[in-house]
């Protein structure tokens, strides 16, 4: 029986689709979970900032930990741990829960009802294999309600381990970058495909 006034929805939510948060040692991160827990590498999107202006470069990778569930960690290019001032905010927006729609209209229904409440909708975007909504509920946390563009494919998961290959060298050095993670990840392809036919035909 709904509470007064309470509109009922059909539950169109599946589950976890992530949990995120942040990491200052990337290489001890993937270390942990990658090799010794084994918890296989599925999923990395990187970004040239994102959101505010001032937001730092990022890379955002995944790991699965079964039943459809992912845990995710953002590693911010150049950003140490509380010395700068955008640490909290960042700490605060990456610390985040996502849930899974399966559908367009379940995502464009539940942003309906958060433009209708006290809580609207912060921000829509489109990632590489989702598009998401982003509030922050009552409690000062970040939500995220999240639905698939395509299928995880193979590919997906070789470019994932590509690109923490590739985090795992730079930030062994010096200075690592966004810039430096690409020319690194570039190398390793070719690496990877040398001997490869130069030619590929896409169906």
């Amino acid at each position: 029986m709904p509470f007064p006034g309470q509109d009922l929805l059909a539950h169109t939510v599946r589950g976890v689709d992530h949990a995120a948060f942040p990491t200052f040692d990337p290489r001890a991160t993937i270390t942990f979970y990658r090799d010794v827990l084994g918890f296989p590498v599925v999923h990395a999107t990187c970004a040239l900032g994102w959101g505010p202006g001032d937001h730092p470069d990022f890379i955002h990778f995944f790991f699965d930990i079964g039943g459809g569930d992912r845990l995710a960690f953002f590693y911010y290019f150049g950003v140490e741990p509380y010395r700068d001032t955008g640490i909290p905010d960042l700490l605060h927006r990456a610390r985040h829960l996502a849930i899974h729609v399966d559908t367009e209209e379940d995502l464009l229904e539940y942003r309906r009802r958060l433009d209708a409440s006290d809580w609207p909708c912060e921000l829509q975007v489109r990632h590489e294999t989702v598009e998401s909504i982003y509030v922050t509920d009552p409690n000062g946390y970040l939500m995220e309600i999240a639905r698939p563009l395509r299928a995880i494919t193979a590919e997906d998961d070789i470019d994932a381990n590509l690109s923490v290959d590739a985090l795992m060298e730079v930030t062994a050095e010096p200075d690592p970058s966004l810039e430096k993670f690409f020319a690194r990840k570039a190398k390793l392809i070719s690496e990877r495909y040398a001997g490869e036919p130069e030619s590929v035909t896409f169906a």
